[in-house]
C-alpha cells in the first residue's frame, strides 16, 4: 500500500507548492515509484490536449509524470463548477467518486504519494469537497504548510486544525516555510513551544529566498500580454530588480547592481543605444536582463537598428506609461512554471539543505 502525504496550507503564498516540488525531489531519492495527484484543482489549464490543474501540469512537466495525468488532476474547477453544484447539476458524490477512483489507480502503481491541497482546509467546502474531506476520503495524514512567524501563524494553524479533527483526520506535521535565515532557530523553537500541545511536530522549511517570488522575463511578457523581442533564449532568467531608466544615461548604468529589468521610454535613443551595447559585454549581460520600451514615440531607425544587432531581449508598447509598468510588474506575484528551471534547481537544492525528509518519512 502507498505512503501518502496531503500538504495544506494555513493560507494563499505559503510555498505550498514549492514544497511539493521539493517533497517529490526528495522522494524520489528515497522510492522508486513517486506519484502526485492534485484532487481539485482551482487553476484550470490545457496540457497535452487536456484540462487538468496548473500545479498537476507542473508536477508531471518536471517530474516526467506525463503517463498518469489523467489521474493527478480528476476534478478541475472551473469558474461556474461552485454554482453548478449548488444548483444539483453537479453532485457533491460524483466529485469525491472521482477523486478517489483516481487515488486508487496512482496507488496500484506508487509506493509514496503526494496529494497537493487546494489552500486551507476549508476550501472547497461549498461543493462539500473541502480539504479536510478529501483527506479524510483518501485516508491521508496532514502537513500543513504555513508561512514564517508565530502569532499569526498560529493562529491560521488552529483555524485549520479544527476542520480536519471535524473530519478525523491526523495533522502530522506544520512545516513552516519562508523563515529569515537570522530567525530560524528562534522562530521554530517558538512554534514548537506555541503547539506543545498538540500531536503535530513542527518542522522547518525552506528559507524566505526572495528569488523563488521574482519573475522571469517570460512570466512579464505573459503578464503584460506583450510579444519578448530579441534574445529569446533567456526568456527564464530571473529578475531581480526592475529599474526606471529616468535618471541620466550615466547615472541609470551605475545603479545596475543587480540582473535587472529595465524601463526606458522609446524616446531616450541614448540610453537605448548604450544598453544594447553594454548587453554585449559579460559583465553587463549578467546584470541587464532585458528592456521593456513604452511610449507613443516611435523608436529612431538607427536605435532599432542596434537594439536588433545586441539582440537584447525587449518587450515594446505604446498602450502602458512607466509608472503603470513598474507597478504591475512589482505587484505581481510570480508562480513557478515548467519552464523556470533555474527556480526549480533552486527548489531542489533548497528542499535538500533545509527540509528533513527522513523525519517527515517517519511521521507519516
Amino acid at each position: 500500500m502507498a505512503k501518502k502525504i496531503f500538504i495544506a496550507a494555513t493560507g494563499q503564498n505559503c510555498g505550498k507548492t514549492t514544497t511539493s516540488i521539493g517533497l517529490m525531489h526528495l522522494a524520489l531519492k528515497k522510492y522508486q515509484r513517486v506519484g502526485f495527484i492534485k484532487p481539485l484543482g482551482p487553476k484550470p489549464a490545457m496540457f497535452r490536449r487536456c484540462t487538468v490543474d496548473k500545479d498537476a501540469a507542473l508536477i508531471a512537466q518536471v517530474f516526467e509524470l506525463e503517463k498518469d495525468l489523467r489521474w493527478m488532476s480528476p476534478v478541475v474547477v472551473h469558474a461556474d463548477t461552485t454554482r453548478k453544484v449548488v444548483d444539483g447539476e453537479i453532485s457533491p458524490h460524483e466529485l469525491h467518486e472521482r477523486i478517489i477512483r483516481a487515488c486508487t489507480e496512482l496507488e496500484k502503481k506508487c509506493d509514496f504519494i503526494i496529494i497537493e491541497g487546494s489552500g486551507h482546509a476549508g476550501v472547497g467546502s461549498v461543493m462539500k469537497t473541502s480539504n479536510a474531506r478529501i483527506a479524510h476520503m483518501l485516508n491521508a495524514p496532514v502537513l500543513m504548510v504555513t508561512g514564517g512567524g508565530l502569532g499569526n501563524v498560529v493562529d491560521k494553524i488552529y483555524m485549520g486544525l479544527n476542520l480536519f479533527e471535524k473530519e478525523g483526520v491526523a495533522v502530522r506535521a506544520v512545516l513552516a516555510n519562508k523563515l529569515i535565515p537570522e530567525k530560524r532557530d528562534r522562530t521554530l523553537d517558538y512554534l514548537t513551544r506555541a503547539l506543545a500541545d498538540e500531536k503535530m511536530t513542527v518542522i522547518g522549511g525552506v528559507d524566505y529566498y526572495p528569488i523563488l517570488a521574482n519573475p522571469t522575463l517570460r512570466q512579464v511578457s505573459k503578464l503584460l500580454g506583450l510579444p519578448l523581442q530579441g534574445n529569446k533564449r533567456e526568456a527564464s532568467r530571473i529578475i531581480h530588480h526592475v529599474q526606471i531608466g529616468a535618471a541620466s544615461t550615466q547615472r541609470v548604468t551605475e545603479l545596475i547592481q543587480e540582473p535587472s529589468l529595465l524601463i526606458v521610454t522609446s524616446s531616450r535613443d541614448e540610453l537605448l543605444v548604450t544598453l544594447a551595447n553594454l548587453y554585449k559585454l559579460p559583465a553587463y549581460r549578467s546584470l541587464i536582463v532585458g528592456l521593456v520600451i513604452p511610449g507613443v514615440t516611435p523608436i529612431s531607425t538607427i536605435t532599432q537598428m542596434i537594439l536588433d544587432r545586441s539582440n537584447i531581449p525587449y518587450m515594446r508598447t505604446a498602450k502602458n506609461t512607466t509608472a503603470e509598468l513598474h507597478r504591475t510588474i512589482t505587484e505581481d506575484v510570480s508562480k513557478i512554471t515548467a519552464a523556470d528551471t533555474e527556480k526549480i534547481g533552486l527548489i531542489r537544492n533548497l528542499a535538500e539543505t533545509y527540509i528533513n525528509f527522513d523525519l517527515l518519512d517517519e511521521l507519516f
